[in-house]
């Protein structure tokens, strides 16, 4: 649906029809995407299709940008189209997944650092000197044995792989069998021990999976072809010199979301990034721990983002001050978003409509306001149904995803595909 500045504020955003073309995808998601587990992964094929779309109006895509990248969707489809890719993302641990996702890699140097990773893990003593035994979020999550089997196989990749892509393979695999050898419940939402998991073993979860991300490799390396550049930085705070893609298509995170920081803590420890996961919460968009002055932040707002937080400030005024932060920031990524997309540029949103509290929170109106703001033009909203996705349509009283249950509400089930040139 074309929307324009006249006509939007007046729009009933959750009324835009459904289109059934950016619901699902023509052929099954390449084994890549399932590397590692993420929540609320993006849709695979959506990239593709904005690829397709600007293309058809007229736009030379020769790059593509994601300033939310988490595990690297975007990058991987834009590098099998043969584009070059660039994107950043404040957690570490997404970057490291988006980078290993991103790159192919030679089948027979995998199979030669797997078996000398597997003979030194064998064959070496635990330090049980080692930091690891006394962190108390590790020990919180781990039993001794564990512990002891992951700091070994640890030790063994950083000392055998001496080629960085090679190492972020690995480490990828790594990462990804930490919940699976905790005691995190298996496919929680949130962080939650379950009492009677019996955690799977260290060298057979490795095994495993480095078997499949070998298979996922095989299975891509002859669509390889462009290349990508992933940085880990807040975008916010990203230097923007001068423009440099041609279409930005990206999902950001949303105003009642995950803490990020807290889904990855076993990750965030275990690969060094921190020695307290909730440092990573502090700059993050959507995070309840990150907000600067109110009164600042509700002069900067626009018209859309004041009219929300208002009503979200008669409800919940701790909420109402991360909710203002949120849009204070998202119209600020709007506007260095516009600096670093190349004359003629255009740029593709993914993002839901939710609600707190009884409040309905109309991200998508909020976000066209922004492009409209910033000189946007030829804007068009359309509305898909989530599917394909690792998370929940169903929230909690506070608006946070959750299992449904009887204490849980369905309000997440469509989002928005929201398209734009720069003039």
């Amino acid at each position: 649906m074309d929307v324009t500045p006249l006509n939007f504020r007046g729009l009933n955003f959750d009324k835009i029809a459904i289109q059934p073309e950016w619901n699902m995808p023509e052929k099954r998601e390449c084994r890549m995407h399932s590397i590692h587990s993420y929540p609320a992964k993006f849709p695979a094929f959506i990239t593709t299709k904005a690829i397709k779309i600007a293309e058809e109006g007229g736009i030379h895509v020769e790059s593509v940008g994601d300033i939310f990248c988490g595990c690297g969707t975007v990058a991987f489809e834009t590098v099998s189209n043969g584009k070059h890719f660039w994107g950043c993302d404040i957690n570490p641990v997404a970057t490291l997944i988006a980078r290993a996702k991103s790159r192919k890699y030679d089948d027979t140097i995998l199979e030669h650092y797997y078996s000398l990773i597997i003979a030194s893990y064998n064959e070496m003593a635990v330090d049980e000197e080692n930091e690891v035994f006394h962190n108390e979020r590790i020990n919180y999550w781990f039993d001794e044995q564990q512990i002891s089997d992951l700091l070994k196989l640890r030790t063994a990749i950083k000392a055998i792989v001496d080629s960085e892509p090679y190492l972020e393979f690995f480490l990828c695999a790594f990462s990804n069998i930490l919940k699976s050898c905790s005691r995190w419940l298996t496919k929680s939402i949130k962080p939650q021990v379950d009492p009677v998991k019996c955690p799977k073993k260290v060298d057979v979860a490795f095994k495993e999976q480095v078997k499949m991300m070998r298979k996922a490799n095989a299975e891509n390396n002859s669509r390889m072809e462009g290349t990508a550049e992933v940085e880990t930085v807040n975008f916010l705070e990203k230097e923007i010199d001068e423009p440099f893609v041609d279409l930005v298509v990206t999902s950001p995170p949303y105003v009642t979301s995950y803490e990020y920081a807290d889904l990855h803590q076993l990750s965030t420890l275990w690969l060094g990034f921190t020695n307290d996961f909730r440092s990573f919460r502090k700059g993050t968009i959507g995070s309840l721990h990150h907000s600067a002055d109110f009164a600042e932040n509700m002069k900067m707002l626009n018209e859309t983002g004041l009219e929300i937080v208002m009503k979200i400030y008669a409800v919940d005024k701790k909420k109402s001050r991360a909710v203002a932060q949120y849009y204070s920031d998202m119209q600020h990524a709007v506007h260095k978003l516009k600096d670093m997309l190349l004359p003629g540029g255009a740029c593709l949103f993914v993002i839901g409509n939710t609600e707190y509290k009884g409040v309905r929170i109309d991200n998508a109106k909020h976000l066209v306001e922004c492009l409209f703001a910033e000189g946007f033009r030829d804007v068009s909203v359309d509305r898909r149904k989530i599917s394909n996705k690792i998370l929940t349509p169903y929230r909690d009283t506070n608006g946070k995803f959750a299992m449904p249950d009887a204490s849980s509400k369905k309000v997440y089930a469509e989002e928005f595909v929201i398209f734009a040139k720069q003039l």
